[in-house]
């Protein structure tokens, strides 16, 4: 008779352009290859990596969508759309019952914590978290945000295990919590992967690429306070005064009008272009002079890293929590103060002007997909067929 393949199940909110669930999708597609039976449960099952998940995987919509129909249509808030997840995902466990559950960011964590002890099932759940909650907390605006210390010390000591992308993210974690330090693992997120260097190969139609044009600075992320490009785009000012350059983001928010309003106010209308979501970010960090992180906060900003395997140089704050990791304090990149545009125009302007280093190809190796993989099938429990 075959041998069963091992059953293992991650919830998460949904597939949004975030770097988290970015990173979820390319674990979902290791465990399928490594012969694993994934069913992915998402409160909503949308976003712009829904369609690299792979065929074989088992798409679970929650359908955490609404109230009820009372409510006209209206959406529930981040928070309660997957609270209202819970009743389905304790039906779930009970149903299936694989062997772990996986699942990433606070407000699924909590859930995924409390559909197992609802459940009474002996599913192994672990949770990930992605982000520097303390800092999170003081900056978001919702309740929500500002509660999440307080939910994280209640929930996540009964979590099987529990996992931080980053040693910032665990020491966090660690304050907050008051757990061992053996109960919080470091995993790295998944970000040096096989289609790295494939799309690399496809072209970026766009005439700021052309020869002789001004060098590019590429920032990607979210267009939300956290990514604070804002900063990036008052350092960019302040470069033009020494050289010319332009500005290239990548990403959707809530912020594009507020930072297109921002540019023109500076005169940067001309030189700053906001190009929305892409699928393909590799191929515009390999063709940019510089690639730019501002953010005000972040958990392992995988970004930063795919630019590095590109080998595209790199300039960033030192915000809480990851760069300094991922820059193995300033070795491999400028770091500066978060907020100051001028230290981050004085950093551009230096590797625009040919100032910096070559990253050791073996340091990204702690990054690498089948690294990962592995540890989190360790941490699962799980051993591939």
């Amino acid at each position: 008779m075959a041998k069963q393949p091992p059953h293992v199940a991650m919830f998460l909110r949904d597939l949004g352009g975030g770097g988290a669930e970015r990173a979820m999708v390319k674990l979902v597609q290791g465990f399928a290859q490594q012969g694993v039976k994934v069913d992915l449960l998402m409160t909503r099952a949308e976003g712009p990596y829904l369609s690299q998940v792979p065929p074989e995987v088992n798409i679970i919509d929650l359908k955490a969508r609404q109230f009820d129909k009372s409510t006209s249509g209206l959406k529930l808030p981040t928070s309660f759309q997957s609270t209202a997840s819970l009743p389905k995902l304790v039906s779930y466990l009970r149903s299936e019952q694989p062997i772990a559950l996986l699942s990433a960011l606070h407000y699924p964590n909590e859930i995924a914590i409390l559909a197992k002890r609802l459940s009474g099932v002996s599913t192994r759940v672990v949770v990930c978290e992605q982000s520097n909650i303390s800092v999170e907390a003081k900056r978001v605006e919702q309740v929500s945000a500002r509660l999440a210390p307080l939910t994280v010390r209640l929930f996540y000591p009964w979590a099987d295990a529990i996992v931080a992308v980053s040693q910032g993210v665990a020491k966090d974690l660690n304050n907050i919590t008051k757990l061992p330090p053996e109960r919080i693992r470091v995993i790295h997120n998944p970000v040096i992967t096989p289609e790295l260097d494939e799309k690399l190969k496809q072209p970026v139609e766009h005439p700021w690429f052309n020869p002789g044009e001004p060098p590019v600075i590429l920032g990607v992320g979210r267009l939300v306070e956290q990514k604070d490009f804002s900063t990036l785009i008052r350092a960019l000012a302040i470069i033009k005064r020494k050289q010319t350059a332009r500005l290239m983001i990548l990403g959707s928010g809530r912020q594009r009008q507020q930072l297109e309003t921002l540019a023109r106010e500076l005169g940067l209308e001309n030189d700053v272009a906001l190009l929305g979501y892409s699928n393909n970010p590799y191929a515009y960090m390999k063709k940019a002079s510089v690639f730019a992180l501002s953010s005000a906060w972040e958990g392992l900003p995988t970004v930063l890293i795919e630019a590095m395997a590109v080998g595209t140089p790199v300039v960033s704050t030192n915000c809480e929590s990851g760069p300094e990791e991922i820059l193995d304090k300033g070795k491999y990149g400028e770091l500066v103060p978060v907020g100051n545009s001028e230290a981050l125009a004085q950093a551009i302007l230096k590797v625009l002007g040919g100032n910096f280093p070559v990253v050791d190809p073996a340091w990204l190796n702690q990054y690498k997909w089948e690294t990962v993989i592995q540890q989190y099938l360790d941490i699962l429990g799980v051993s591939p067929i």
